[in-house]
């Protein structure tokens, strides 16, 4: 068995590994490099491996770093499932068609460009065909339901708390009389963190393939950061100013509503003044990732379910706005009036925030706020290291906003939360390997985790290929009590008992409900919690039925569906 590090080894982008054993191929991630012109060439290069020999894609998450390439691997010619968790998959029908169109548009603007030059066209990455193809691809897998990826391997994805579906992958792999277990753990969220449940910790693996974004570096607290945000929004509305966040489509914007939305409703000191300032949401894919949010509440952590089922619509508020069509994006740059703007992309490489970026960067009433990781080379990064003057939209920008960084909103663990997950295994891996990091990050993370856990560490630098055909492996024992452990059986039975509980109280309010006049509030609530329960059944009926799909051999039926 081999392991090949193929993307995310030199950077935060691009993420993809392959696992090669004698019979199959299984990718790990395929997304696209972001970053300055060379990380963005990178792109273009080939796959170093044959696209159309990989059986299946294990995707971790839907940001486009991690999923973003996946049509131009099947427009080379692959063909197999794309595993996710079901609102991984939901987000993807959101995600690709935009990645397709954006590189339709480039494509388009540079072929006009080369006409004037007298040059020859060149044709986009891939077009909005191949996305459309590898949607019907996707198989979409809840959380915590073990699914057989092929004869020799068997994945469970557990909550990885980044973004909506983000999942660390359990995946075993059977070769002869042992099983080796590999740990993915694409992006690790931050704990505590609204919104989403904690990302889980893995008692065992043999293999460890590690984020390291933030490997060398502490963020602030979230409550510290949404304090912060709150006084420069105050100081910049003051003073006449916009405040321009560029935020990620796909789960900071969503934070952001959900945090001013708490914000305005606990603090009197400043609701009534804030309440006058109207919070626009300037991005289409912003917008209907918001939609598939409202619909996954299933994922939500017990905070913001119990909103939910309180009749709260944590994801709104009276003066936010949706700014779908470009003309209302354009109008935001003539409307003279104080606002917040948040808008993608995130590192401020493409999209709406370009725009108000150009019609704010240069009046110093104005504030600029960075809530997420800039890679080398964007725009973002440019802006937020103090260069006084930037290109936007092919003109020269003086910089003169003020310019802020809230880490504490990232949605990546820092250096404290990534060792802290690397603690909760309870023995030592045969070896961690961390990607997804500058090289500063990674180097910093490794030396750490061998200091503070004497665990094997390996920092990747550059495509590297691994044997790990001498690891020691389970036994068939161990595979089936790591699968399904006492603590797994036991957050089952809490479930049972809060459903139990919550049915009684759903048949004494239909009992109410059918039997005389309620307030309308109750029968939304009771409404709520009928849709609430649909969800967490499915979640639930998954979970119990995982030793349905074990194989034949471990003396447990195979499903039968």
């Amino acid at each position: 068995m081999k392991l090949k590090f193929c993307g995310a080894v030199s950077s935060v982008t691009g993420s993809c590994h392959l696992l090669t054993t004698e019979q199959h191929k299984v990718l790990l991630d395929c997304g696209l490099y972001q970053g300055g012109k060379t990380l963005e060439q990178m792109n273009e290069e080939p796959f170093p491996f044959v696209p159309s020999e990989i059986e299946c894609v294990i995707l971790s998450h839907a940001h486009v770093d991690h999923c973003g390439r996946l049509p131009l691997l099947v427009k080379q010619g692959f063909s197999g499932p794309i595993y996710c968790t079901d609102a991984t998959a939901d987000l993807l029908h959101i995600m690709l068609p935009d990645c397709a169109h954006i590189q339709e548009k480039e494509t388009e603007w540079a072929n006009r460009k080369a006409d004037r030059l007298g040059k020859p066209h060149s044709e986009p990455l891939y077009t909005m065909e191949d996305a459309q193809e590898t949607l019907m691809l996707v198989q979409p897998i809840l959380y915590d339901q073990l699914f057989q990826v092929n004869d020799q391997m068997r994945a469970v994805f557990n909550d990885a708390g980044h973004i909506l579906g983000s999942a660390i992958t359990e995946l075993w792999i059977e070769e002869g009389e042992k099983t080796t277990k590999l740990v993915y753990t694409g992006d690790i969220g931050v704990e505590e963190r609204p919104i989403l449940r904690n990302p889980v910790k893995i008692k065992k693996a043999d293999v460890v393939v590690m984020e390291a974004t933030y490997g060398s570096r502490l963020h602030e607290s979230n409550e510290h950061s949404l304090q912060e945000l709150i006084q420069i929004i105050v100081k910049t509305v003051k003073r006449g100013g916009n405040v321009i966040i560029p935020s990620f489509a796909v789960g900071r914007t969503q934070e952001l509503i959900y945090e001013l939305n708490r914000f305005y409703e606990a603090n009197d000191e400043y609701r009534d003044f804030l309440k006058r300032v109207q919070v626009y949401i300037d991005s289409p894919m912003a917008i209907s990732t918001t939609q598939v949010f409202r619909r996954n509440a299933q994922v939500f952590d017990d905070e913001t379910k119990r909103y939910i089922l309180e009749g709260d619509t944590p994801l709104d508020f009276p003066n936010l706005n949706f700014s779908r069509t470009s003309q209302d994006s354009m109008a935001l740059n003539s409307d003279e009036k104080p606002k917040i703007i948040i808008a993608a992309s995130g590192m401020c490489d493409a999209g709406r925030i370009c725009h108000h970026l150009k019609h704010n960067l240069w009046n110093r009433k104005n504030s600029i706020v960075f809530v997420g990781y800039q890679a080398n080379g964007t725009l973002g990064r440019r802006i937020l290291d103090g260069e006084k003057e930037v290109s936007v939209l092919g003109e020269k920008i003086n910089v003169q906003a003020e310019i802020y960084n809230l880490e504490g909103f990232s949605g990546h663990a820092d250096r404290d939360g990534l060792l802290s997950w690397v603690k909760g295994l309870q023995k030592a891996p045969k070896n961690i390997f961390l990607v997804h990091g500058e090289d500063e990050s990674k180097e910093a993370l490794e030396a750490l985790i061998l200091e503070e856990t004497g665990y094997p560490c390996t920092a990747v630098h550059g495509v590297t290929e691994v044997d790990l055909s001498e690891i020691e492996g389970m036994t068939l024992e161990e595979v089936e009590r790591d699968i399904v452990d006492e603590e797994k059986i036991m957050q089952v039975r809490d479930k049972l008992y809060g459903i139990h509980e919550v049915i009684e109280d759903i048949l004494y309010s239909a009992n109410l409900a059918v039997g005389e006049q309620i307030p309308t509030e109750k029968l939304v609530q009771i409404s709520n919690v009928i849709m609430q329960l649909e969800k967490e059944t499915l979640n639930l009926g998954m979970a119990v039925t995982k030793e349905a799909i074990l194989p034949e051999k471990s003396g447990v039926a195979k499903d039968e569906e």
